[in-house]
């Protein structure tokens, strides 16, 4: 099989990771309520799929989160606390780097919400180097539902083998490879490398 054209990277878990019990902390120091009544409230409900799928604004997020949770602050503070819980996964970020340097279109693909994006944007360089983007609260669909990978296809104008997607959910995984995508699940950066590296777009010394 011939080198796919683009690469499609998951975000959550494969560049950055992230952690909502940050936020529930956070939070809780702020609230009348325990660490895990907060993560019940918001990270475990269907709020934060509502969120995520784009059937609630961040003003509409916030106030349905602020009611469930007691919070006593504003839009702003609250986004705050909410938002900072990623952190970069830097061998992740070091070989998007080196597809960049290749030439190699590069595009995210995640299930995740605009406060999010908004932090990550800000916080990390490496995310404002991708071609494109196609994010589930934009499209109003989540990974593995059809309907969002049919996006991507559009997105990049590429389908099947001519796409490599890598993610860390077996189900999101499984969902590209019934439409002919290469894909890799990942599970570790030097797994990740390691495969990724066997597809030959790099000269000689540098596999």
């Amino acid at each position: 099989m011939k080198p796919p054209e683009i690469v499609v990277f998951d975000l959550g878990k494969v560049l950055v990771d992230f952690d909502y019990g940050i936020a529930a902390r956070r939070l809780a120091a702020r609230c009348a309520m325990e660490v895990e009544e907060i993560r019940k409230s918001v990270e475990q409900s269907s709020l934060l799929v509502r969120y995520e799928t784009g059937q609630l604004s961040t003003a509409e997020f916030f106030s349905e989160a602020r009611a469930a949770i007691q919070f006593p602050g504003n839009q702003t503070e609250f986004s705050a606390l909410f938002s900072d819980i990623f952190t970069p996964i830097e061998e992740m970020i070091a070989l998007h780097s080196e597809l960049v340097a290749a030439q190699i279109p590069t595009f995210i693909f995640s299930n995740t919400n605009e406060l999010a994006v908004q932090h990550i944007r800000k916080r990390f360089p490496f995310f404002s180097r991708f071609n494109g983007y196609v994010l589930s609260y934009e499209l109003g669909a989540m990974k593995p539902q059809p309907e969002i990978y049919r996006a991507v296809e559009a997105r990049t104008v590429r389908s099947g083998a001519e796409i490599l997607y890598i993610d860390d959910r077996p189900e999101n995984v499984q969902a590209g490879a019934a439409r002919g995508w290469q894909v890799i699940w990942h599970e570790t950066p030097e797994k990740t490398n390691t495969l990724i590296r066997q597809l030959g777009w790099w000269p000689e010394g540098k596999s």
